[in-house]
């Protein structure tokens, strides 16, 4: 293989909220349960990576906002070690990494998923390059799920699907773009309402971990797997009150499962309740079809369809923001996967 002496490319990768959550992992990074998760669009990961030959073996060197983070070194060594063999080009290489994202890095928005995916789309960009073929987004999916498993789904637009499943290609290895839903689905939209800034005090590779002895644990995985299924027809049925019954289940769920591990943590703030008591309400009574999700954390995705959109952004800054910290809500929509924004000259 004739190696070239430099190569800069620069890939975009949105973050991903689950439906049917992903919660619990075996082997190497493999998920316990299959999940189905919305593309978002405009809270993305921009990742620049120069790849630099050099004849001392491989390294790296990774910046965030400009600035060199040693603090990341150690997970994105660990994610290297692991594609080691995927690419064995790598021993070759200098990587210069400067990544990017549009949300803070607190937000209660998977940075992982899209930094993970921005990454390894520039890395699969590469490997096309100096093999000059094309390496579809599976390729790209299966090593970003390496770095981070959600990650493994932020690659395709709209909807994805990652897990062994009764959906023809699904797989533990990569996820896959699904197709089959109603037209109404394209019009959904994500409002984070962002009720704490601060890191959350539980790590989700710790939550992962306690699923391993968890005491429901069987039936949280065969939960998820009808809640994926009847998801699914909801989506195809148009059956937009089912698909809200489940969605808002999984979240609650979720960290249903986190509240009575052992040992238990408590992710949620009161402001969390008072946003999700406050959304039931307005659904009940204003005849909206407003609903919630939630991360493995306390802030808030407030979703609904776009011709909602103007009432729901009034009722947000009405009754809603007073509940954030600092009226800070982050507006996104689902959005189209992982492209290329640049491929230039490197200063190697």
């Amino acid at each position: 293989m004739n190696l070239p002496e430099n190569y800069k490319v620069t890939y975009r990768c949105p973050s991903n909220i689950a439906l049917v959550k992903y919660w619990g992992k075996f082997g190497v990074q493999y998920p316990q349960n299959p999940s189905i998760s919305m593309t978002l669009k405009n809270c993305y990961t921009e990742t620049t990576v120069e790849f630099c030959k050099s004849g001392e073996g491989f390294s790296f060197e990774f910046y965030f906002d400009g600035e060199k983070k040693v603090s990341f070194n150690d997970k994105l060594d660990k994610f290297f070690k692991k594609i080691f063999n995927e690419f064995t080009w790598l021993s070759s290489y200098k990587l210069v990494i400067h990544s990017k994202n549009t949300f803070p890095h607190s937000s209660g928005i998977a940075s992982s998923a899209s930094s993970m995916s921005a990454l390894s789309m520039c890395l699969n960009d590469f490997d096309s390059h100096i093999s000059n073929t094309h390496l579809g987004p599976q390729k790209a999916s299966h090593v970003a799920r390496l770095g981070s498993g959600s990650a493994s789904r932020s690659i395709f637009k709209n909807f994805a699907i990652w897990g062994e499943c009764d959906i023809e290609g699904s797989s533990n290895e990569f996820a896959i773009e699904y197709s089959d839903f109603a037209q109404v689905f394209l019009t959904l939209k994500d409002s984070v309402l962002i009720v704490s800034d601060k890191e959350k005090s539980v790590s989700s590779t710790v939550g992962h971990s306690l699923m391993n002895n968890h005491p429901f644990k069987e039936v949280r995985y065969q939960n998820a797997r009808d809640n994926l299924n009847r998801l699914l027809s909801a989506m195809k049925d148009s059956d937009i009150s089912t698909f809200i019954d489940i969605v808002e289940s999984e979240a609650l769920e979720l960290h249903g499962l986190m509240m009575n591990s052992n040992p238990s943590f408590i992710l949620m703030r009161p402001n969390t309740l008072n946003i999700i008591e406050k959304i039931r309400y307005i659904r009940k009574h204003r005849n909206i079809d407003l609903f919630f999700t939630l991360d493995a954390g306390p802030n808030v995705h407030l979703m609904y369809f776009e011709k909602d959109e103007q009432e729901v952004h009034r009722l947000i800054n009405e009754e809603l923001l007073k509940f954030t910290v600092n009226d800070t809500v982050i507006h996104d929509e689902i959005g189209y996967g992982a492209y290329q924004v640049k491929k230039e000259d490197s200063n190697c």
